[in-house]
């Protein structure tokens, strides 16, 4: 089978990836309905189309010469990022943190959201980082996954500390050592994702649910229940489920917890694998209990009492979205002074009140009680320590397992 990029993804990795538009960023709750009815193409700056076809690929070392910094003599920073992934003021004419960044520094944010999808954004950087060309954008928010990728590459710049103290000092524990970048050289997450249980208790008849062994075998669920059509969720949470750690499983552990899954299909206990669709069956009960994104789960509660979550005792799987300087970008120390920007607590505290995910900064608890105190208070936007101590990370996957993994997933969900 034919690859794709430099370190290869199958005919099946690419339709699997592009079903996962991973998570509720743009998730169709109230909420971002709302928004997006006034918000439409809002920009503090455009982009360009980028073209590139037929670029030839460039070797993983040796890039050739460092990017030039111009953020001295231009005061600006080109930021690529996902859809409903910024707080916009009242009158959704503007992004008030980028604004506050711009009045305190003079460097102009041009923001774009332009993040649909992991795979179709790689499609269209790849061309101009693998011939070492500036891509256009100096800041880009992409999933653990892709960013390892990214950096495994050499496609990534490497970050200076100095330009960093908050980011350095405020980043959660929890988030400061994934196996493919560590010590974080190269990247820092713009938030969490955690996947939980969430049931409309309603549905289920005031019964809680509150496992995937649960969800797989309760007679009471049969044909309403949902898993995740992100491998990486779903096939982490029934690992989980099955005592096996994600960051350590083996081929034999992948095969028993899809041939766990595929059990609950062929008896119809599964209703389908969904993305970021499943958010109107649970709110509607045609879902009783499913696997979500924690912060879909918090946007659906704000309208919907019913709708409940559940950590399982067996653990959650945690991924980010992680902030990158892409090789060969004009203004690097712009962009950093950036990052460390959104590590301060107030700023943070305010990001974390409008995307309601969860916030990798240390020491913005009372910032955030002063804006929404049900949000401080929130374990699935600020993780305690009992919480935190559950999640668990899906290891970093070599090509051939990458390959191997989402061929059977796509198989096991029709896909």
């Amino acid at each position: 089978m034919e690859q794709y990029e430099a370190e290869g993804l199958s005919a099946a990795q690419l339709a699997a990836m592009r079903r996962s538009l991973h998570s509720g960023r743009g998730a169709l709750t109230r909420r971002s309905l709302l928004r997006a009815g006034g918000l439409g193409a809002l920009a503090v700056g455009s982009m360009a189309a980028l073209g590139g076809c037929g670029i030839p690929p460039a070797k993983r070392e040796g890039q050739g010469p460092a990017a030039t910094d111009f953020s001295a003599k231009e005061k600006q920073v080109v930021f690529s990022n996902w859809t409903e992934y910024m707080d916009v003021s009242e009158d959704e004419k503007g992004y008030p943190t980028l604004e506050a960044f711009t009045k305190r520094t003079g460097v102009k944010v041009k923001y774009t959201a332009d993040i649909n999808d992991n795979v179709e954004f790689f499609g269209k950087v790849k061309p101009q980082l693998a011939a070492g060309q500036d891509t256009g954008r100096d800041l880009i928010c992409v999933t653990d996954w892709l960013a390892g990728r990214i950096i495994r590459l050499g496609w990534a710049q490497p970050l200076d500390p100095a330009n960093l103290p908050h980011a350095y000092a405020n980043l959660s524990a929890q988030f400061r050592t994934p196996d493919w970048d560590p010590g974080r050289s190269h990247s820092y997450p713009w938030t969490g994702i955690s996947t939980v249980i969430a049931y409309n208790s309603k549905a289920t008849g005031g019964r809680k649910v509150d496992s995937v062994t649960q969800l797989l075998n309760d007679p009471a669920l049969k044909g309403r229940v949902g898993f995740l059509s992100e491998m990486r969720d779903t096939i982490g949470m029934t690992l989980l489920d099955l005592g096996k750690d994600p960051a350590k499983f083996t081929d034999a552990d992948f095969d028993a917890a899809t041939g766990r899954l595929q059990k609950a299909v062929d008896k119809k206990q599964i209703r389908r694998f969904t993305g970021n669709d499943y958010t109107a069956d649970l709110d509607k009960g045609d879902l009783a209990a499913c696997l979500a994104w924690a912060g879909d789960v918090i946007q659906l509660q704000a309208d919907n009492p019913d709708i409940k979550y559940v950590i399982p005792s067996a653990g959650y799987i945690t991924s980010t979205d992680n902030l990158l300087v892409p090789a060969q970008a004009r203004h690097k120390t712009n962009a950093e002074k950036l990052i460390d920007y959104y590590y301060e607590p107030d700023v943070a505290a305010q990001l974390a009140a409008y995307i309601n995910y969860v916030c990798p900064v240390d020491g913005v608890r009372d910032a955030l009680a002063k804006i929404d105190p049900a949000l401080a208070a929130n374990t699935l936007i600020l993780p305690d320590k009992a919480m935190a101590a559950k999640s668990h990370a899906f290891r970093s996957l070599t090509s051939d397992e990458e390959t191997a993994y989402e061929e059977k997933f796509a198989k096991l969900i029709g896909a």
